[in-house]
């Protein structure tokens, strides 16, 4: 009998979800916000609603994923936990993490039906009608809690998106669908001269105006697909194409590009797929999960250009930035 192959892939992605749901239960339960800052042995941070010997386990195994530090029987934060999973951290992807708990991780439970039939699963999952966001910001915590994550991922990428490119001779961008204004805070941040703004749909704008105060980035009500588009030399749609079908996403660009000067540019943040579509990992995991909860999909660099291009784009570029999302740019001919 031949050597058998190595069955530890296979192993891991049995475990997988086992940790993520372990991260996302101490999260829910405020473990790492009652660790802050300094060290409390288990019993004294137990609550009313948990036994003693099941919240030790939880501890132990956000030790065991790094996620937590022990010495005898005291926790601690570790330093990624101080960082990203305390709510009040300045860097917290809380938020992201109770969406993918609360949303992603019940669409999910549906994703062979979303492959069968090519279609989002907001019925199946939760009974919704409507359009996608309408699930998305169904709720005014349901809005929170989807902004807040957005702006948690978009807090470590947007500074190298915005770094991606030389946009010095740009005077003016506009981020659509920019929600609480991460990219067009880095691209204000790295070029002082360059005016910027987000815009978004009105009730989004209400909701965005405490990430952007005190900043010099001016928030737009709007609707990208139907209202006029502020004036601008350089737009940008950051995680926005994968959200849509075809037909919507050409009618955005054609109308982008009919808004824009002659030299005048669209920046693209979404993460791309290699141009042989065997990789990466991630991006077609995030490529499933537009399955399951939009109308859209993940693309590589060629495919983005045959879109640009279609729309009246000329000089399209594409780098990888090494974080959740790359960069596009597209220059109107």
């Amino acid at each position: 009998m031949p050597p058998q192959p190595d069955p530890a892939p296979v192993l891991d992605l049995i475990q997988a979800f086992r940790r993520s749901k372990t991260m996302f239960v101490a999260v829910s339960l405020g473990i790492f916000d009652r660790l802050a800052g300094n060290s409390k042995a288990a019993v004294d941070i137990r609550r009313e609603d948990e036994n003693l010997d099941s919240l030790i386990r939880l501890l132990d195994a956000c030790v065991a994923l790094g996620l937590l530090e022990r010495e005898d029987e005291v926790y601690s934060n570790a330093a990624v936990a101080e960082a990203y999973l305390r709510r009040d951290s300045p860097t917290t992807m809380t938020g992201y993490i109770q969406y993918s708990d609360n949303v992603l991780y019940q669409l999910w439970g549906n994703l062979g039906d979303a492959v069968r039939e090519g279609t989002h699963r907001w019925k199946q999952t939760f009974g919704a009608d409507g359009p996608i966001f309408s699930q998305l910001y169904r709720t005014e915590e349901s809005m929170r809690e989807f902004l807040l994550g957005m702006h948690g991922q978009g807090m470590l990428s947007a500074p190298l998106v915005a770094a991606a490119f030389d946009l010095s001779r740009f005077r003016r961008i506009v981020d659509l669908g920019g929600a609480t204004g991460h990219l067009a805070m880095a691209v204000a941040v790295r070029y002082p001269e360059m005016q910027a703004a987000v815009f978004d749909l009105p009730h989004v704008v209400e909701h965005s105006r405490p990430f952007v105060e005190g900043t010099r980035v001016e928030l737009i009500g709007g609707d990208f697909f139907s209202d006029p588009l502020p004036p601008a030399d350089l737009y940008a749609l950051g995680r926005i194409v994968h959200d849509w079908a075809e037909d919507k996403i050409q009618a955005l660009l054609a109308r982008i590009n009919a808004a824009l000067p002659s030299g005048g540019a669209l920046l693209i943040a979404e993460s791309l797929l290699d141009d042989d579509l065997k990789g990466p990992v991630a991006t077609h995991m995030q490529s499933l999960s537009m399955l399951l909860c939009t109308e859209g999909r993940e693309r590589s660099f060629p495919q983005y250009a045959e879109l640009l291009e279609q729309a009246g784009f000329g000089k399209v570029e594409g780098k990888l930035t090494g974080s959740v999302v790359d960069a596009v740019l597209a220059v109107k001919l």
